[in-house]
C-alpha cells in the first residue's frame, strides 16, 4: 500500500513537472508571429522563435524585417539579422537600404550594408545619395590671380555617395576642403583675373581633373560656379606698399648720410679752430724768440745817418734807427 502511494506521488509531480514544462515552453512560442510567417511564406519553425525568446531579442521586430527582405526578395538568413541587432545595428535601415539597391540596380550586399551602419553612418541615407545626388554649398573662396587681382568664388559641388569607400572614407569637410584647394590654386596659376572671369569653366576643368574624391566617400559629379567677383587689387597694394618701404629705406640713408656730412663739417671746423689756435701761439712766440736774440746778444741795433743834399737841408736831423744781427756790415 505504501509502495503503490509513493509510485502515484511521484507520477503525478512528473505529471505537474511535464504540464509546467510544456506550459513554459508554449509561452516562449509566439503562436501569432508563427501564424504571421506562415501566411507570409517565411519558412521558421516554432523552435526558432522560442530560441529567440531565449536570446531576449525582440522577435516582433526582427521577424518582422525578416518578411519585409522575403517579399522583396532578398534572401537572408534570420540568424544574421539576430547577430546585427545584437551588434547594435539597425536592421531596419540595413534591409530598407538593401531593398532600395536592389530597384536602383545598385550593388549592395547585406554584409556590406552591415559594414556601413556599423561604421555609424546612415547606410540608408547613403543609398539615396547614390540615387539622388546632392549639393555642397562651399564657403566663399578668395584667390589671387599672377597680375594680383584678388578673385571671391562662390561654388556649388555636386557629389554622389560611394558605396565601395564609404568605410574608412573621408567626408563632406575633406571634399569642401580639397575643392578650396584646387580652386586657389588653379585661379593662382591664371596670368590675368580677366581670363577667369571670361572662361571660368577652366577652372572647374583643372579642378576636376584632380581626382579631389579620391579616399572619400563620395564621388563628385560636377563643380559649378555660382558667382565670381572681383576684390582688391593686392599686387597693386604689395607695390604700393614696397614703394613706400623704399622710400622710406632712402630717406633712412639720406639721413645718415647727411648726419655724416654734417659731423664731418664739424670735424673740419674743430680742426680749422685748433689750425688757428696753433696759429696764434706761433704769432705769439715771435716777440718772445726776438727778446732771447737780443739778450744772447745776437742783435745788434745800428743807427744810419743819411745827409741830404745841400740843395735841401732839412732844419733837423733825421735818425734813423735800424736792427741788425751782428754778423751785419
Amino acid at each position: 500500500m505504501g509502495t503503490t502511494t509513493i509510485i502515484t506521488a511521484i507520477i503525478i509531480i512528473l505529471i505537474l513537472f511535464l504540464v509546467v514544462v510544456l506550459f513554459y515552453a508554449l509561452s516562449l512560442v509566439p503562436f501569432g508571429i508563427y501564424f504571421q510567417c506562415k501566411t507570409s511564406g517565411v519558412p521558421i519553425s516554432m523552435f526558432q522563435l522560442a530560441m529567440m525568446n531565449i536570446r531576449k531579442v525582440p522577435v516582433g521586430h526582427i521577424i518582422e524585417t525578416y518578411i519585409r527582405a522575403r517579399k522583396a526578395n532578398i534572401h537572408i538568413e534570420l540568424a544574421r539579422l539576430e547577430v546585427h541587432y545584437l551588434s547594435n545595428g539597425n536592421i531596419g535601415n540595413v534591409i530598407d537600404a538593401i531593398i532600395s539597391a536592389s530597384k536602383s540596380n545598385l550593388s549592395l550586399d547585406f554584409e556590406q550594408a552591415a559594414a556601413i551602419d556599423l561604421a555609424g553612418r546612415d547606410v540608408n541615407q547613403a543609398v539615396r545619395m547614390c540615387v539622388q545626388p546632392r549639393v555642397l554649398k562651399a564657403p566663399e573662396i578668395q584667390a589671387v590671380c599672377k597680375d594680383g587681382v584678388e578673385l571671391k568664388v562662390k561654388i556649388n559641388i555636386t557629389v554622389r555617395a560611394n558605396l565601395r569607400t564609404m568605410i574608412g572614407g573621408a567626408g563632406e569637410d575633406t571634399i569642401l576642403a580639397r575643392v578650396g584647394e584646387g580652386i586657389v590654386s588653379a585661379i593662382g596659376s591664371s596670368e590675368k583675373h580677366s581670363t577667369v572671369l571670361t572662361s571660368p569653366d577652366t577652372i572647374t576643368k583643372a579642378v576636376m581633373a584632380r581626382g579631389l574624391d579620391a579616399g572619400t566617400a563620395f564621388e563628385i559629379v560636377s563643380l559649378d560656379i555660382a558667382d565670381i567677383d572681383v576684390g582688391r587689387n593686392i599686387g597693386a597694394a604689395l607695390k604700393n606698399a614696397q614703394a613706400i618701404a623704399d622710400k622710406q629705406v632712402a630717406e633712412a640713408r639720406a639721413e645718415g648720410r647727411r648726419a655724416i656730412a654734417e659731423a664731418l663739417t664739424q670735424e673740419n671746423k674743430a680742426a680749422e679752430q685748433e689750425a688757428k689756435a696753433k696759429l696764434v701761439e706761433s704769432e705769439m712766440r715771435v716777440p718772445l724768440a726776438l727778446a732771447e736774440t737780443f739778450r744772447k746778444g745776437k742783435l745788434i741795433v745800428k743807427r744810419n745817418q743819411r745827409r741830404r743834399s745841400n740843395t735841401a737841408v732839412m732844419p733837423d736831423n733825421t735818425n734813423r734807427m735800424g736792427l741788425g744781427f751782428g754778423d751785419d756790415d
